[in-house]
């Protein structure tokens, strides 16, 4: 552990400190250590306070307690400790280990399920945006995606699955947010996409699956279609040409508003020749990423 400093600015004794109002808390801290505190970042969690503060421009990780207490907790976390008369102060960069950390001991800093809730998706591209989307969606009843990314927007922003993540899990705190909020890693396109947003914590994945489609066999010839759909991988579609002939053909699929669809060969064909390496391709990055969140 790193040596305490001692700094005694006249703070509230541990009793009354533990029932302080956070604008209070932040104030008395904010001139013990020269920073600024957002005052509704502050969370006291069993005899614990997280909040964020700010330096400069240099967002910070904070936690105190009094001292003594809550050894294995404090220890999770990077930083500087001080002693501010009685109570222990740690103060650290707001970087990955230290977000790590707070997903760990606080749950509403990660994402969760959202399931079919009223939702919208924010995509904070730049790590910046976070308390702004909070702001705005505060009191509306609409779950936020607060880390929400495609692949390719991190690759021209240069930015990791553990950046987006961690810039939701620090502005989560900062706006004092405890309604849950959800994460997309979007257009995931191959097996290391998958990998790397299931390490960072990410809860929704949307696979895409477009270079995939076959726009050709829109209008290859009858003989090109039928080697097309011959060769579909048929193992990754657990399906074979002949049972997918059998549920399609000679068969009239009645729709919406009175429509009726009927498939002859060539179509059915024609479809399963665009669009089914697609569909494999999907299914085997949906198998990858279940075993990858330990499911069957």
């Amino acid at each position: 552990m790193l040596p305490f400093i001692p700094i005694s600015r006249g703070l509230p004794a541990p009793r009354a400190w533990m029932v302080v109002e956070p604008r209070g808390f932040a104030q008395h801290l904010g001139e013990a250590l020269s920073i600024h505190v957002y005052p509704q970042s502050v969370f006291c969690d069993r005899r614990v306070f997280y909040f964020i503060a700010r330096r400069g421009i240099e967002k910070l990780l904070g936690l105190a307690c009094q001292p003594g207490e809550h050894r294995g907790v404090m220890r999770d976390f990077r930083g500087q400790t001080h002693l501010i008369d009685v109570f222990e102060v740690k103060i650290g960069p707001a970087d990955h280990a230290n977000a790590r950390a707070l997903r760990k001991h606080l749950p509403f800093t990660r994402p969760a399920l959202v399931g079919i809730e009223t939702s919208i998706g924010c995509g904070d591209r730049l790590g910046l945006a976070t308390p702004g989307h909070i702001r705005a969606v505060r009191g509306t009843g609409v779950k936020p995606y607060f880390a929400q990314q495609s692949i390719r927007e991190m690759t021209r922003t240069q930015r990791t699955a553990d950046e987006v993540m961690d810039a939701a899990t620090y502005g989560v705190l900062q706006e004092g947010w405890r309604e849950g909020f959800g994460s997309d890693a979007d257009h995931l396109k191959t097996a290391e996409d998958v990998d790397v947003t299931v390490a960072a914590g990410f809860t929704m994945f949307t696979i895409d699956p477009g270079a995939h489609v076959d726009n050709a066999a829109d209008s290859d010839s009858s003989g090109a279609l039928a080697q097309k759909f011959e060769s579909l991988p048929w193992v990754d579609l657990e399906d074979t040409a002949a049972d997918c002939r059998g549920r399609y053909l000679g068969k009239r699929f009645h729709m919406a508003d009175g429509l009726a669809l009927e498939l002859s060969d060539e179509r059915l064909q024609r479809a399963a020749a665009k669009y089914g390496r697609a569909v494999a391709h999907t299914a085997r990055l949906y198998r990858h990423l279940a075993t990858r969140m330990g499911r069957k």
